[in-house]
């Protein structure tokens, strides 16, 4: 299967790109609402993208307040095969340190709020998420890093909190002892969605802090965290453009296939509506039941 467009989520800093062609601007609205933002088609070298602002313009939403469902079916619905996720993260672990970068594999979702599904109401499904990166995007980002010579970190765990507070010193101990390396506010359920609307999604983290666990250091400061998010960005445009570059090719992975055979609602007993809503981002997987039957 063709990989198609690629999508891109994080900030506008991406836009200032030199060799960025923006060509169009797309306000759209899905079954599941209006994405943070319109979302904005370019080339960038010589394939075609859709950058996505998860936070909105000038960062406006908080994470739990990120409508997750309507960005990644906005994304889905225009063509992205692939999605490369940019998200800063606070470190659990000495040797990942401010400035490095870290490609996850595993998550522990700790969010408690947030519409975390296509499925239900009427239609149930279930998606296998025990390795919830794409592990063939994230050999694409390790090699893009490696090329530049980024300090990028492999086969780490992530935490994902509800926010919008940092964490309690306790919380962060007792992340630590569970053995994950990472923690974020934005990681869930974009990447679960992603696997639901059968995306291959890579999460590139951007190190800002080391989370409030380290004894003898300051406790998170946004100040901090800004300055260093800033300094990020910039190695982050270098690196995007290196990702987009060797990205492309053949989807070898199962992401393209992870909701095949998810639907177990018997056809007759469906909410029409809602399955009428999931052709939205799964209307292939739909057309091939009908085949099917």
């Amino acid at each position: 299967m063709s990989t198609g467009r690629i999508g891109i989520i994080g900030g506008s800093g991406f836009y200032s790109l030199p060799d960025l062609t923006v060509k169009e601007e797309v306000a759209l609205e899905t079954p599941w609402g209006i994405p943070s933002r319109p979302l904005v088609v370019a080339d960038l070298a010589g394939r075609e993208v859709v950058f996505l602002a998860r936070h909105g313009k000038g960062h406006r939403l908080l994470p739990h307040e990120v409508n997750y469902r309507a960005n990644i079916a906005a994304l889905a619905h225009l063509g992205c095969r692939e999605v490369f996720a940019f998200s800063a993260v606070g470190s659990l672990r000495e040797e990942l340190a401010p400035l490095d970068f870290v490609l996850p594999d595993q998550l522990i979702d700790r969010t408690r709020t947030r519409s975390s599904t296509f499925f239900g109401e009427g239609v149930a499904g279930h998606v296998a998420f025990a390795d919830p990166y794409c592990g063939r995007l994230a050999d694409v980002a390790a090699a893009a890093g490696a090329e530049l010579g980024i300090t990028v970190h492999r086969r780490e765990t992530l935490v994902c909190i509800e926010g919008p507070t940092f964490s309690t010193r306790a919380e962060s101990l007792l992340y630590r002892s569970w053995g994950a390396g990472v923690i974020n506010m934005s990681a869930l359920p974009e990447a679960r969605l992603a696997r639901e609307a059968e995306l291959c999604y890579c999460l590139v983290c951007m190190v800002t802090d080391y989370d409030c666990w380290r004894a003898g250091t300051d406790d998170v400061d946004i100040g901090a965290i800004l300055e260093n998010l800033a300094k990020n960005a910039r190695t982050a445009a270098q690196l995007l453009r290196k990702i987009v570059e060797r990205a492309a090719g053949e989807r070898t992975c199962a992401c393209g296939a992870a909701a095949h055979k998810a639907i177990i609602t018997a056809a007759a007993e469906r909410d029409r509506r809602q399955e009428e809503r999931l052709r939205y981002v799964l209307d292939d997987v739909l057309n091939g039941e009908t085949k099917e039957q």
